[in-house]
């Protein structure tokens, strides 16, 4: 599928894929798309970041690279490696018929038949469909270092193989960077991008989220669950949860066929919204019946 050529026609195109995007995310996506730029989207975890990666390569039927950032990531391992095993197999099949050449060894050694291809490098190559999607997620979670040579890379769309040359992308992938903000990333590499904040969703855009997601939970369970994880998140919590909590939690109460909140369900079915012990202690005993009281009387009726 073509790129769209509208701010609707991206919206619709997300849609498509039950991703509910809002008309700022929309447009810097529709830019990020239409000038071939870079898209850096920054938010709390669990806001949908990675999952419009997901959703794009979907909606345009094209191959979805992810590169999963770590401490100590470096250009290797995120570029390319040596079959180092498969080359020691072609050094012993050679000495053991005689007569090696090693100048001549060393050549056939270092080709693509020992090239095993990492995230960036594949995003380089020519993919069925077009150029690719490469999804760089939680970049906040390298170092400086990785940024940098990260810079480099996607300002030419190329990568450099001592042993091969250098591999220029015949067309630049669609590029999506996701940070978590545990660290700030640096302003070089955020100015090669176009750059969006995703904030947690309004109680409506959460519904809409939720009824794309999980369209058999019944409306007046629904607005209960939303609002319930709406309320958690004003809490001094260690981790507040997300979008994608919320739509778990809504998937594990319909798993149980709950038709309504209730204390002893929400005690229940906590480790679907809440990942710390110290979080879930909180809502022990008579808390958790405080918050579903207050959330009830803030509910207009359905």
């Amino acid at each position: 599928m073509q790129k769209p050529t509208s701010i609707d026609a991206v919206q619709s195109l997300l849609a498509g894929q039950d991703y509910v995007c809002g008309r700022a995310l929309g447009t810097v996506t529709y830019l990020a798309l239409t000038l071939g730029r870079p898209l850096f989207l920054e938010g709390e975890a669990g806001t949908g970041k990675t999952e419009i990666a997901k959703a794009l390569a979907r909606a345009l039927g094209r191959r979805l690279i992810r590169l999963q950032c770590y401490e100590g990531l470096d250009a290797a391992s995120a570029v390319y490696e040596w079959n180092f095993t498969g080359q020691m197999i072609a050094i012993r099949a050679a000495e053991a018929s005689g007569g090696v050449d090693r100048s001549h060894l060393k050549d056939e050694l270092f080709t693509q038949e020992f090239l095993i291809e990492r995230p960036l490098l594949q995003a380089m190559r020519p993919q069925p469909g077009g150029a690719p999607v490469l999804l760089i997620d939680e970049i906040d979670r390298t170092d400086e270092p990785f940024e940098a040579f990260l810079l480099e890379a996607l300002s030419d769309f190329q990568v450099t193989i001592p042993e091969l040359g250098t591999i220029h992308a015949p067309e630049p992938p669609i590029v999506i960077l996701t940070s978590n903000r545990t660290r700030e990333v640096h302003d070089a590499l955020k100015r090669r991008c176009l750059y969006h904040w995703v904030d947690y969703p309004t109680f409506d855009r959460e519904i809409e989220i939720l009824q794309a997601r999980a369209p058999e939970a019944a409306e007046v369970l629904s607005r209960e669950i939303v609002a319930f994880v709406q309320r958690l998140r004003t809490e001094d919590l260690f981790k507040k949860p997300g979008v994608a909590e919320t739509i778990d939690w809504a998937k594990c109460l319909l798993a149980l066929d709950v038709i309504s909140l209730s204390p002893e369900v929400i005690a229940d079915t906590l480790g679907a919204i809440l990942k710390y012990q110290d979080d879930i202690a909180k809502l022990q005993g008579s808390e958790a019946k405080r918050l579903l009281d207050e959330v009830r009387a803030g509910l207009e009726p359905a």
